[in-house]
């Protein structure tokens, strides 16, 4: 495993429950702006998602991953409802639900 995909986990550890935040913010968040595919890469590798809670992080628009690593789509969105995370037609209002981090 890479440092950057070390430091992807780390800080979706740091994501709340009930909170999702985006590839893109967490790319900026380590300082490579441009990088939210590789952030969605690091996540796909997960290889502990019990403790690196990938399903809450979504697209720029609040969708969630089509191809959710860890059961699809359906999967993601039961995990993030659980947590009090309204997702209606696949995707969460970021308005409401988005966490930027430090």
């Amino acid at each position: 495993m890479g440092n950057f995909d070390r430091e992807v986990y780390e800080y979706v550890k740091q994501v709340p429950r009930g909170k999702v935040t985006t590839y893109g913010a967490i790319a900026r968040a380590l300082g490579r702006p441009r990088a939210g595919r590789l952030v969605g890469n690091a996540l796909h590798r997960n290889p502990t998602p019990i403790l690196v809670p990938c399903h809450r992080v979504v697209n720029r628009e609040g969708r969630l991953a089509p191809a959710f690593a860890f059961g699809g789509e359906e999967v993601q969105a039961a995990l993030l409802r659980e947590e009090g995370v309204q997702v209606r037609d696949g995707s969460v209002d970021l308005s409401v639900f988005f966490w930027e981090g430090n």
